[in-house]
C-alpha cells in the first residue's frame, strides 16, 4: 500500500482565514497545499508565511514568465518564504530557466532554507490544440508538451506541469527523475469545469505522475476532509 499522499489541494481563494481553514481542516488528508495568484495578489507573502506556518508544505503556483533577471529576482524573492515547488513558464525559455534554477539554489542557501523544486509549465490545462493553433502554435499538443518538458529538464528545473493526458509521453521522452506535477485530476463523477485535458487519479498516477492538483473536487465538497479521505483511500489502495 501506498502511504504517501501526492495531492496538493488548489486553494482557490483570496481570503488568508479561509486558506487557514481548509489547511488546518485538511490536514492529513491531503500531501499540502496549493496557492496561487489569486491569493498571492491578496496576501502576499505575510500570507504565505500563515499558510505554512500550519504545518502544511506550501505549492506556490505563480507562473513566473519574464526576462531572465526579473524571473530570478522573483525567484530569490519568494524562496525565503520556503515553498516546496515554485512554478514558472518553460515558455520563457532557457535562459530564463537557468537563472531562475541558478537563483533558487542561491536564494535558499543565503535564506538557510530548503532549496525549492521548480516546476516548468508546459501547457495550460485550460488549452487544447484549437487554443494553440489560435496562437500560431503549429505542433500537436503531446509535441509541444514533450518539446517543452525536454527544455525544462535540460535547462536544470526540477519538474514539469502538464496535462495527465501528457504523463506517459514525458516519462517515455525525459525519464523516471522529472517530478511531474499534473493538475486537471477529476475524481470519478466530477465535473471538469473549465478543464480540457482531464483523468482521474488513479489513472495519471498509473500513468506516472508524482503529484496532484485536486481543488474544487475537495473544497467544493459539503465535506471537504471527508472528500479528500475518500481520494487518499482510493489511490493509495
Amino acid at each position: 500500500m501506498n502511504t504517501h499522499n501526492p495531492v496538493f489541494c488548489a486553494l482557490d481563494t483570496s481570503e488568508l482565514a479561509v486558506a487557514i481553514k481548509w489547511a488546518n481542516h485538511l490536514m492529513g488528508s491531503v500531501g499540502g497545499m496549493k496557492l496561487g495568484l489569486e491569493f498571492f495578489g491578496a496576501q502576499g507573502p505575510a500570507g504565505v508565511r500563515a499558510v505554512a506556518d500550519t504545518g502544511m508544505p506550501i505549492f506556490l503556483d505563480l507562473k513566473f514568465h519574464d526576462i531572465p533577471q526579473t524571473v530570478a529576482g522573483a525567484i530569490s524573492s519568494v524562496t525565503p518564504m520556503g515553498p516546496a515547488f515554485i512554478t514558472i513558464h518553460t515558455q520563457g525559455g532557457r535562459a530564463m530557466m537557468e537563472a531562475a534554477a541558478e537563483a533558487a539554489t542561491k536564494a535558499a542557501q543565503a535564506a538557510g532554507v530548503n532549496r525549492p523544486n521548480l516546476l516548468g509549465v508546459t501547457v495550460l490545462t485550460s488549452l487544447d490544440e484549437g487554443d494553440l493553433g489560435s496562437i500560431g502554435v503549429e505542433s500537436q499538443m503531446q509535441d509541444q508538451v514533450i518539446r517543452l518538458a525536454e527544455l525544462a529538464q535540460q535547462s536544470g528545473l526540477d519538474g514539469i506541469v502538464c496535462s495527465p493526458l501528457e504523463i506517459a509521453a514525458v516519462r517515455q521522452a525525459c525519464g523516471p527523475d522529472l517530478t511531474l506535477m499534473v493538475p486537471g485530476i477529476r475524481p470519478a463523477g466530477v465535473g471538469v469545469g473549465d478543464q480540457k485535458r482531464v483523468m482521474t487519479p488513479e489513472q495519471a498516477l498509473a500513468a506516472g505522475a508524482n503529484h496532484l492538483v485536486i481543488g474544487r473536487a475537495i473544497t467544493g465538497a459539503d465535506d471537504p476532509a471527508a472528500a479528500a479521505q475518500a481520494i487518499a483511500t482510493a489511490i493509495a489502495a
